[in-house]
């Protein structure tokens, strides 16, 4: 099989503004986020930050909350570190990258931004679990519909940066189908090997096991474009409790 992903997944387009909705060589490290603390956001700051996101003036379309963590785990999981003055812009505005306005200050959001991106680069070096953040829509919504906008940033991370999916296509096979399954088969352009393996996987009976499948796909995917040199193995990462807020 060629070395060359053929995998391109069209990320689905950012909720409108204010919606919920074996041998290679060593990757680069993942930069230290400067002057910014690995301290977990608390649920008081996760608020604040759906908040600050949703204040981004348009036309500008700011990723969701959901949206952006699965942003940051596909920026975090390309092969070389992506410099933070090319990924950040997108957080404000998902696919263009457009600068906000000079009278919007962004330094408040994007201080929280960049702790969550210190406190999920920190689970994937240590393979340790994380929660995702995604958020259950109604007890009628589907597990895929409410995985969907994550997987969506994964997607966007993977289209704006696709080192990632330049690595091996048989090693990126099963944790690429855990993915994205949630999404659209259309969304997928020249996949069929991907869209046959994702035929084989069983739907996620309920929403803690779509998350679980998140954390297990991305961790896979770091063991491929970010290897831990002359590790013992370790057992897969302890599953916590859902957080608050119906959070997983």
């Amino acid at each position: 099989m060629s070395s060359q992903n053929p995998y391109r997944p069209k990320p689905p387009k950012p909720a409108a503004h204010g919606q919920r909705a074996p041998a290679r060589k060593p990757p680069s490290p993942q930069p230290p986020v400067a002057k910014v603390p690995a301290k977990p956001l608390t649920e008081a700051e996760l608020e604040q930050l759906e908040a600050l996101l949703d204040q981004v003036p348009p036309p500008l379309e700011a990723l969701d909350l959901s949206m952006l963590d699965g942003y940051l785990v596909g920026v975090l999981l390309q092969p070389k570190a992506v410099p933070a003055f090319q990924w950040t812009k997108h957080v404000l505005d998902g696919e263009e990258g457009r600068n906000p306005p000079e009278s919007f200050d962004s330094r408040p959001l994007m201080v929280l931004v960049k702790r969550r991106y210190s406190e999920l680069n920190q689970a994937i070096v240590d393979r340790q679990w994380f929660d995702p953040l995604v958020f259950e829509l109604d007890e009628a919504a589907e597990p895929s519909e409410v995985v969907l906008p994550w997987v969506a940033g994964f997607a966007l991370a993977t289209e704006l940066f696709p080192d990632l999916m330049r690595e091996d296509a048989a090693d990126l096979l099963e944790p690429l189908a855990s993915l994205y399954m949630h999404l659209d088969p259309d969304d997928l352009e020249d996949a069929d090997e991907l869209l046959e393996e994702i035929e084989t996987l069983e739907p996620p009976s309920d929403v803690a096991e779509a998350v679980e499948s998140l954390v297990r796909s991305s961790l896979l995917l770091a063991d491929i474009t970010r290897p831990i040199r002359a590790a013992a193995p370790t057992a897969p990462p302890a599953r916590r409790g859902p957080p608050q807020r119906r959070r997983y």
